[in-house]
C-alpha cells in the first residue's frame, strides 16, 4: 500500500449552498499511487467534495491542497480566488472524469483528446495527436480515433473520457460516477480501463455505486453520508462481518442483497 506524505490533503472542508451545508468539515488524505475510493448514499456530499477538489465548485472554510499546494485560493485564509489563468494551471493537475461524458460533439474522438495538450499543455498538433492516438489504445480505441461522439456508444465515450483527462499527464485523477450513465453491458469495459491504470500506480479518487469494484481496486475506502466522512479504512475492515459503523452497515447490506457481493 502507498505510504509518505499526503499527495492531495483535504481538511476541514465546508461547503453550503444557501441555508443547506453539504460539506461538514471533511478530512481526507490521498498518497501518491493510491487508489481511494469513496462510496455512500445519494445526496451524501461525494461529488461536491470532488467538484472542490478540481474547484469547479469553491469551498466555504477549510483546505484543499495538491502537492502542498492550495488548489482554489491565492490566500486560504482571505478567501482570495486564484486568476483563471491560475486555476486552470491548478486543473490541469487534477484530470477529471464526469458522469455525462462531457465530450465537445463536434470534434473527434482524438481531438477532444488533443484540445487540452495544445492549448493547455502547448503541446504541437503532432505531439498531441500522437499522444492522443497512444491513449486511444491504452483504452482498446485506435480504430474510433476519427469518429464524433455521436458515432461511439455510452463506453466508447468514456473510455475516450479517460483518455482524454489521462493524457494531461494529471499528478491525481478524480473519477465521478462514471460509470452511473451506462449500459450495464458497458459499465465492465470502462472499469476494466480503471483498474489497468491503477496497477501503474495512477494516483485516483474514486467516486462510485459500483461496491464490487470499490472492494476490489482500493487501496482505502471512505464512507460519507450526510456531508461528512463516516468511515475511512481499507476494504478488508469496510467489508468485515463485525463493521462497527451501523450506518455503513446498513448501506452495504443493501447493496449485498441487491448484487450478492
Amino acid at each position: 500500500m502507498p505510504i509518505g506524505p499526503p499527495l492531495l490533503q483535504i481538511q476541514n472542508v465546508q461547503k453550503s449552498y444557501g441555508a443547506t451545508q453539504v460539506l461538514r468539515g471533511v478530512d481526507l488524505r490521498v498518497a501518491k499511487g493510491e487508489v481511494v475510493t469513496v462510496i455512500g448514499p445519494s445526496g451524501g456530499g461525494k461529488t461536491t467534495l470532488l467538484r472542490c477538489v478540481n474547484f469547479l465548485e469553491s469551498y466555504d472554510n477549510g483546505s484543499i491542497m495538491i502537492d502542498g499546494q492550495e488548489v482554489g485560493y491565492r490566500d486560504v485564509a482571505a478567501r482570495k480566488r486564484r486568476s483563471e489563468r491560475d486555476l486552470a494551471r491548478m486543473r490541469a493537475e487534477t484530470g477529471m472524469v464526469f458522469q455525462l461524458f462531457n465530450l465537445f460533439p463536434h470534434l473527434s474522438a482524438a481531438e477532444n483528446i488533443m484540445l487540452g495538450l495544445t492549448k493547455v499543455r502547448k503541446l504541437s498538433r503532432r505531439e498531441a495527436r500522437d499522444k492522443a492516438l497512444h491513449w486511444l489504445g491504452r483504452v482498446g480505441l485506435t480504430d474510433k480515433a476519427d469518429r464524433l461522439p455521436s458515432e461511439l456508444s455510452g463506453g466508447q465515450q468514456q473510455r475516450v473520457g479517460i483518455a482524454r483527462a489521462v493524457a494531461m499527464e494529471p499528478k491525481i485523477l478524480l473519477l465521478d460516477e462514471i460509470t452511473s450513465a451506462l449500459d450495464p453491458e458497458l459499465v465492465g469495459e470502462v472499469l476494466d480501463v480503471v483498474l489497468s491504470l491503477a496497477a501503474e500506480g495512477m494516483t485516483m479518487l474514486v467516486v462510485t455505486h459500483e461496491i464490487g469494484f470499490a472492494r476490489d481496486a482500493s487501496h482505502r475506502i471512505v464512507f460519507m453520508a450526510g456531508g461528512a466522512v463516516g468511515a475511512d479504512a481499507p476494504p478488508r475492515e469496510i467489508f468485515a462481518a463485525d463493521q462497527p459503523n451501523e450506518r455503513l452497515r446498513g448501506f452495504l447490506g443493501r447493496f449485498t442483497a441487491a448484487h450478492r457481493l
